[in-house]
């Protein structure tokens, strides 16, 4: 695919097939997106993949952490909450290292692991694949950070769920760049 149409025709997938991907896939995936640009090339992005029986632990530890900032939801809520992660056959957690050198600013990290997150989609747009990038309130808790073998403090910029489309997605008109671009000469 070429790259104006994968910038062009991506979008965010939900429903996509149980199917696993194979592991040569999905580290083509993990290069695409470590060739993103990082400052100082410090390469702060941090990459946790998930894949068949670590998804249902995920969905635990989802539903646990649910339950500890809602004491007395429903058995359904969480429940639903567990399965999230079977919505796709792979999930990407993708997280932000610290900076440790203090010529390094930590919105730069972050920028570029937000760059990396788009090769990614785009990866996966090019390869055929649906794709959709999560966050929420379980991409900012300290005890999913902690299942994900992340320090408390690292940012998690969310959760990249893909696998192979169900049916091509509908085409859908974009906005335009105009009413968000100020021209100066």
């Amino acid at each position: 695919m070429e790259l104006y149409e994968a910038i062009f025709t991506r979008q965010s997938v939900s429903q996509v097939k149980p199917d696993p991907l194979p592991r040569p896939l999905i580290e083509r995936l993990l290069a695409a997106g470590a060739q993103a640009p990082n400052h100082f090339k410090v390469r702060p992005w941090r990459f946790v993949v998930l894949t068949g029986a670590a998804r249902e632990r995920l969905g635990e530890a989802l539903a646990a952490s649910l339950q500890a900032r809602f004491l007395d939801l429903p058995e359904e809520a969480l429940a639903k909450e567990s399965a999230k992660p079977l919505r796709a056959p792979l999930i990407i957690a993708v997280a932000v290292d610290l900076p440790v050198d203090s010529k390094v600013i930590e919105i730069e990290n972050v920028a570029a692991v937000a760059a990396a997150c788009q090769n990614i989609l785009l990866a996966a747009q090019a390869e055929g694949l649906g794709a959709v990038w999560r966050t929420g309130d379980s991409a900012r808790d300290p005890r999913i950070k902690e299942f994900l073998g992340l320090a408390p403090e690292q940012h998690l910029l969310g959760f990249l769920y893909i696998g192979l489309l169900e049916s091509p997605p509908a085409p859908r008109q974009r906005p335009s760049f105009e009413d968000r671009t100020l021209w100066m000469e």
